[in-house]
């Protein structure tokens, strides 16, 4: 078996060294066995977790959900159905933040819209008002 160190890790993971240790203190990483100098020795299947979390961060989830995916894995019994429940969690999760972009954006251009900014002044600006007045218009 390959051992690597935290700086390999983190180079093949393509993470900050601060990324991998920070990892280990939530526990999503194990902490690795110390040689007699105490550096850290990694068994190469990190460098694949690191990746897994790292692509499920860009796919939305959690570190939380994250631990609970590689948990998962780990547990006799689980179905590939078990994780579809969480994938589609995520979905409405990600479903419902498109929503309130969206209610955002449009406040935004409905505000851009009231905006002659060409003849009126600055103390007159509808953004600014609805900034202003905390939503309350």
């Amino acid at each position: 078996m390959t051992t690597l160190t935290i700086g390999d890790v983190a180079k093949q993971a393509q993470v900050n060294i601060e990324t991998l240790r920070y990892y280990e203190r939530r526990g999503i990483v194990p902490k690795p066995p110390r040689t007699r100098s105490n550096y850290r020795i990694y068994p190469e299947e990190t460098v694949r977790r690191v990746r897994f979390i790292k692509h499920a961060q860009e796919l939305g989830f959690s570190l939380k959900a994250i631990k609970e995916l590689l948990s998962l894995r780990a547990t006799r019994g689980t179905t590939c159905l078990d994780v579809r429940q969480r994938a589609t969690t995520k979905i409405k999760e990600i479903d419902q933040k498109i929503l309130s972009l969206q209610a955002i954006q449009d406040v935004l251009h409905k505000l851009v819209q009231q905006c002659d900014a060409r003849r009126g002044s600055l103390s007159e600006c509808p953004i600014l008002e609805s900034l202003d007045s905390n939503g309350q218009r």
